[in-house]
């Protein structure tokens, strides 16, 4: 099993990339199976379903136009992301994880059909403005600012962790004054990235040493520059960060900060802004926590720590 999955994951990052560098490569290949205690990528390949919701379904605005008629087609991510929230199952073409599972959900019981696209991060906000996607599920934080842009329907928590090498002398990263100086590896245009710079103004303005963000291209990357020296700490959602850390044992966790920093913040299901749909998306959301199969789903992928017992629409988020 672990030969094989690894070869998956090549493939995919061949796909995706003109280039691969043979450190890359050896990264890859020097981490165990892509399976962690309790996580079983064979199993997970099983869809979870939940009954269709005639509430949900009622909320659909009259003559909403899909993109596909009678389908919800959603941008989620696969390459540049990691698991447990998108990967190529065995066949190296159907996407699963966590996004593709709340997704499924949210189809469901709309009672649609469900097309799933993998897409780059910088792609989603034009993509879901522009009407090419019905919904962008991407681990997507609520903001001020993307509330004005977008409409959100929460389905999780978020949590960011900061990760260091096991070896690491590091302790703690749970406030301002713990980066100053650190080489942090954080995802541009993120809300970690947001922290992370307000932190660093913080500091500076008390003289302390500037942050040295660090921006990777992909995950093998990250790997590689935290376990060579290079980089300090990862900085991301945490449920990613544990289940690396689960993973290969080469990882620990040394501070956990809301993601809506300073108020607590939550991801969601993110469509186009006024037109209607994240009424229905909310609905559908709540009738799979109430059945159960919502439950299912973050359980299998380690993500029930930062379960929500019903979905909001666009609630307070990071900047507000």
């Amino acid at each position: 099993m672990q030969t094989i999955i690894m070869q998956v994951k090549i493939i995919m990052m061949m796909k995706y990339r003109a280039t691969i560098t043979a450190t890359a490569i050896a990264a890859l290949l020097s981490m165990p199976a892509l399976a962690a205690p309790g996580i079983d990528l064979i199993a997970n390949e099983t869809p979870i379903h939940t009954p269709k919701s005639a509430e949900a379904v009622a909320k659909i605005p009259a003559n909403f136009k899909f993109v596909e008629p009678g389908t919800l087609t959603v941008a989620l991510a696969v390459l540049g992301s990691a698991p447990p929230f998108g990967l190529y199952a065995r066949d190296n073409k159907t996407v699963i994880g966590s996004e593709a599972d709340i997704a499924r959900l949210v189809a469901d019981g709309l009672g649609l059909k469900l097309k799933v696209v993998p897409a780059a991060w910088e792609d989603w906000p034009l993509g879901v403005a522009s009407g090419k996607y019905d919904a962008a599920i991407y681990n997507i934080t609520v903001t001020k600012e993307r509330k004005t842009k977008f409409d959100f329907a929460t389905y999780r928590q978020d949590t960011l962790g900061f990760y260091v090498k096991t070896t690491s002398k590091i302790t703690k990263i749970n406030s301002a004054a713990d980066i100053a100086g650190k080489r942090i590896i954080v995802g541009s245009g993120t809300n970690q990235e947001a922290v992370l710079l307000a932190w660093d103004k913080q500091n500076q303005a008390k003289g302390l040493p500037a942050l040295i963000p660090q921006y990777v291209t992909d995950d093998a990357a990250a790997t590689l520059a935290i376990q060579s020296g290079r980089a300090d700490a990862t900085f991301g959602p945490n449920v990613t960060g544990a289940y690396k850390a689960l993973l290969t044992g080469k990882t620990r966790l040394v501070g956990t900060v809301p993601g809506g920093w300073p108020n607590t913040a939550n991801i969601a299901v993110t469509l186009k802004k006024g037109n209607g749909l994240v009424n229905a998306v909310q609905a559908s959301l709540n009738s799979a926590i109430a059945s159960g199969a919502y439950l299912k789903v973050l359980d299998r992928w380690g993500e029930s720590i930062e379960k929500i017992d019903h979905s909001e629409i666009n609630p307070p988020g990071l900047g507000d």
